[in-house]
């Protein structure tokens, strides 16, 4: 298993995040990691997403939603194959502070071809980064 985990801090309500977070159609003039989205931000929905880490080709898969919860929480599983083979929980969790919220905005991936992808989820880290800094400017722009 390994897990990615990022944070930043937003100068915005939750309400401001969340419409940017499930905004799908807008995604690829911001985000420079998800560069395709296409579905319903609703429990159970089936999600079409195309993403490139850094320094990689794109890769389209089509992860279940399993949260939507409005301001709080947008979270997906998507799978390779069958499950247990290579499994991906992304989440972007929206926590309100005394000015602003913290985007977190994490993956934990599962399976028995992890290891072979160490580089690349590498890359992904750094991109995570990036689709924080590029929400920020966006949210507060």
């Amino acid at each position: 298993m390994r897990r990615i985990a990022t944070a930043i801090d937003i100068d915005a309500p939750a309400a401001a995040i969340w419409r940017v977070l499930v905004d799908f159609p807008a995604y690829p003039e911001w985000n420079p990691f998800i560069r395709r989205i296409t579905g319903e931000a609703k429990v159970g929905a089936r999600l079409e997403v195309t993403a490139q880490p850094a320094n990689r080709k794109p890769m389209t898969f089509r992860p279940t939603v399993r949260v939507a919860d409005i301001d709080r929480e947008l979270r997906w599983l998507g799978r390779v194959l069958l499950p247990g083979i290579f499994d991906g929980e992304h989440a972007f969790i929206i926590e309100t502070q005394a000015k602003g919220c913290r985007l977190r905005h994490e993956e934990t991936f599962g399976g028995l071809l992890v290891p072979a992808f160490g580089a690349m989820l590498d890359d992904t880290a750094r991109s995570f980064a990036e689709v924080n800094a590029a929400l920020k400017r966006r949210v507060e722009g």
